[in-house]
């Protein structure tokens, strides 16, 4: 009985939710792309000191006191939003990991019929969101790493055929792709409107949490103060950047061979049990229904989790 009312109200949840989505879904992400393009070139004022920065609050999503209650833009969850790249807010991520918890809740008690292997279903469903942002904010991180270089040289270029330093921002801008124009557009128009350049630069800093663009940060700032050969200095830079890259990849190429005994190790045991459940489906049907199969079970997901983190440790080398 309890089991049908959780599956009556999942599929309720669906299709208002689908209903929800097709009708209103459309119009909310166009408002919220047309506030988001006016918020980069906005400006608040602070009512002691005058005009004094670029607006970066962001929009509240769904659940406007949940995104108060997290700090608002400057929460960890809104700037790892900023950083993936990610159309979204901190209380939509919050109510799809809910939502996600609850559907493997069900999902746990009607398949499993254990109320700790739900409970480990329901944490697992809710985490997953916050994780993807996590992927995404890597993908975007290297994206950004790999075109870098170039607009370092685009940077240099532009500084030597005369342009001014905020000009060649607005010029990468333009002419490199996301996520490094991007977040250069969002440098160029925020000192266009404003704000210095030192700080449009530790925004930027703030926005791509990488070590290249704390040197270039560090880099034009010293240059500002102290004088000399920005275009050189770019330009050296730039070269540095690729040569990590250079060892970087020969590293990976090195470590290859430990990378790969990881997934295999982390995939042979869930490849074996598939394998034995046609083959002998009595015999895999016993660590399923009896208690210590369970046990079993659980053990080894938490030996196979802490064997892969434990070779990813080994097989990661900073450069």
């Amino acid at each position: 009985m309890v089991a049908a009312i959780a599956v009556f109200m999942l599929v309720v949840g669906l299709v208002m939710g689908g209903y929800y989505g097709l009708t209103q879904l459309p119009d909310w992400l166009a408002a919220r792309r047309l506030d988001r393009r006016l918020r980069e070139v906005s400006l608040t004022h602070d009512p002691l000191t005058g005009p004094k920065t670029i607006l970066t609050e962001q929009k509240l999503g769904p659940l406007p006191a949940i995104d108060k209650a997290l700090g608002g833009a400057n929460s960890s969850l809104a700037k790892l939003i900023e950083q993936s790249g990610v159309v979204t807010t901190p209380s939509a991520v919050m109510v799809i990991s809910l939502l996600a918890a609850i559907l493997m809740c069900v999902v746990g008690l009607i398949v499993l019929r254990r109320p700790i292997f739900a409970m480990m279903l329901a944490l697992a469903g809710g985490v997953v969101p916050v994780l993807w942002l996590r992927h995404k904010r890597t993908a975007r991180m290297k994206r950004f790493e790999e075109q870098f270089p170039d607009a370092l040289d685009l940077l240099s270029r532009a500084l030597r055929a005369g342009h001014a330093f905020q000009t060649a921002m607005g010029m990468v801008a333009d002419e490199l792709p996301v996520p490094v124009g991007i977040e250069f557009k969002k440098a160029f128009e925020q000192q266009n409107f404003g704000l210095p350049v030192r700080e449009v630069l530790d925004l930027m800093a703030e926005r791509v949490p990488l070590l290249d663009v704390k040197f270039f940060v560090t880099a034009v700032t010293i240059q500002r103060e102290t004088g000399g050969n920005l275009a050189e200095i770019l330009d050296n830079l730039a070269h540095v950047v690729r040569e990590r890259f250079k060892i970087l990849r020969q590293v990976r190429v090195h470590t290859a061979h430990g990378r790969f005994t990881g997934y295999v190790l982390l995939a042979l045991p869930a490849a074996l049990a598939v394998a034995l459940m046609f083959i002998n489906p009595d015999h895999m049907k016993l660590l399923f229904t009896e208690r210590m199969g369970q046990q079993m079970i659980g053990g080894a997901i938490v030996m196979q989790s802490i064997g892969y983190v434990w070779i990813r440790k080994i097989v990661k080398i900073e450069v």
